[in-house]
């Protein structure tokens, strides 16, 4: 790997960046939006491998441009340090654009307003679903950054066994978990796509507090330690009987792996192995079904076909709160698309990068269940990680 040339702001290969660049062009094509303002982190960090204070706007013929606010003395072709927004009309002249394009899903309505009185002239379309439509599908590049955070995580999850120590509480535990991770080279950041989703390094969910509910969008719950961040570990001593549903970050190069394990403590009751044992087999069914083409909305359905041939069902994704989707997407964000629901309109592709997590709660017992990132190939899928998939003992 090359040293980082932290005065460049353009940090991808010349080759990377012209892949991503005709992918968004693709997008602005199909849905005729004649120029993107890039405002979002997430994206900037996909159009040029890093993240600064600014825009960058990208026009469906010409050079793109990259308006700097902060940090200085970043260099590089197309590099305009600006103060404010309304200095991109200056450099941009009479190259005034017939639609522009605004990540309308994830900017401020006032960063939005002021913006588009920017191009008054312009129609203005949603550049968030451009972006997304164009992040689905990864480069070669994204998928090796992608499998070596995938196995970081694997080398931390399992060291988690030996980090048990008798009398723990979930927080004693997770805290043990992040710091191992963190020295694996963790950057700790959690990026989550939209505003109504909270998270502090991953969940550790021990018994019955698997079966708080939660107002997250997320598979598992968990009351939290403070109502200012109802998720996760509460607090709860792992006591004989209960599983450790473990779903912790995986974000060790701007790329995330999202994966969840199951560690127990003594003997768990037999419909906790089996509904374990289920998990698993819906992840093969679904990797055999899982090529480009295929909708979404159909994975779904044979998981809950097969939760249901199993008398499962009153468990899956939650006993008290039932989650809506068993994957979705993952990379720069934790959750991108294709999202796997049954009324979902996307379509698996050849390059989507989608974490498949069929779960269940077993009253009493705790949380079960696997979950894993995939690859997917135009024939097969890859499983970026690959750790052992059977319920782990803490007392061993």
């Amino acid at each position: 790997m090359h040293p980082i040339d932290h005065n460049r702001l353009m940090l991808l290969e010349h080759d990377e960046h012209t892949r991503r660049l005709e992918q968004i062009r693709a997008g602005m094509t199909a849905s005729e939006t004649s120029a993107l303002l890039i405002a979002d982190n997430a994206n900037k960090y996909y159009i040029t491998g890093r993240v600064f204070a600014g825009y960058v706007y990208i026009s469906l013929e010409g050079p793109v441009i990259f308006f700097v606010r902060r940090p200085v003395k970043l260099e590089g072709d197309g590099v305009v340090y600006i103060r404010k927004p309304e200095d991109i009309v200056e450099t941009l002249g009479l190259n005034v654009p017939s639609s522009i394009g605004l990540e309308l899903d994830v900017i401020p309505y006032s960063t939005a307003t002021r913006l588009k009185k920017l191009f008054p002239e312009s129609d203005m379309t949603n550049a968030s679903v451009i972006m997304r439509q164009a992040r689905a599908v990864k480069t070669c590049r994204e998928i090796d950054l992608i499998r070596e955070s995938g196995l970081k995580h694997v080398r931390v999850y399992n060291r988690i066994p030996h980090l048990y120590q008798s009398g723990m509480t979930d927080l004693e535990l997770q805290v043990e978990i992040e710091r191992v991770s963190r020295l694996e080279g963790c950057l700790g950041q959690f990026r989550i796509c939209g505003d109504s989703m909270e998270l502090y390094m991953g969940n550790v969910l021990v018994g019955d507090n698997a079966d708080s509910p939660s107002p997250y969008d997320f598979a598992m719950g968990g009351e939290g330690l403070d109502p200012s961040l109802p998720v996760g570990a509460n607090g709860s001593e792992i006591r004989p009987g209960n599983t450790i549903m473990v779903d912790m970050n995986g974000n060790y190069n701007g790329y995330m792996t999202d994966m969840t394990r199951v560690y127990a403590l003594g003997k768990v009751q037999p419909i906790a192995l089996e509904a374990h044992q289920c998990s698993i087999d819906i992840h093969r069914a679904l990797c055999d079904m899982m090529i480009p083409g295929t909708p979404a909305k159909e994975l779904y359905s044979k998981a809950e076909e097969i939760v249901k041939s199993r008398g499962l069902h009153q468990y899956f994704m939650g006993h008290c709160q039932h989650a809506g989707f068993i994957g979705h997407g993952v990379g720069i964000e934790i959750n991108e698309t294709p999202v796997i629901a049954p009324r979902s309109r996307d379509i698996i592709a050849e390059g989507n990068v989608i974490a498949l997590e069929p779960k269940f709660v077993i009253p009493h017992t705790g949380a079960v269940g696997i979950e894993n990132t995939y690859c997917v190939y135009s024939d097969r899928v890859e499983c970026l990680t690959p750790a052992p998939e059977e319920i782990s003992y803490l007392d061993f």
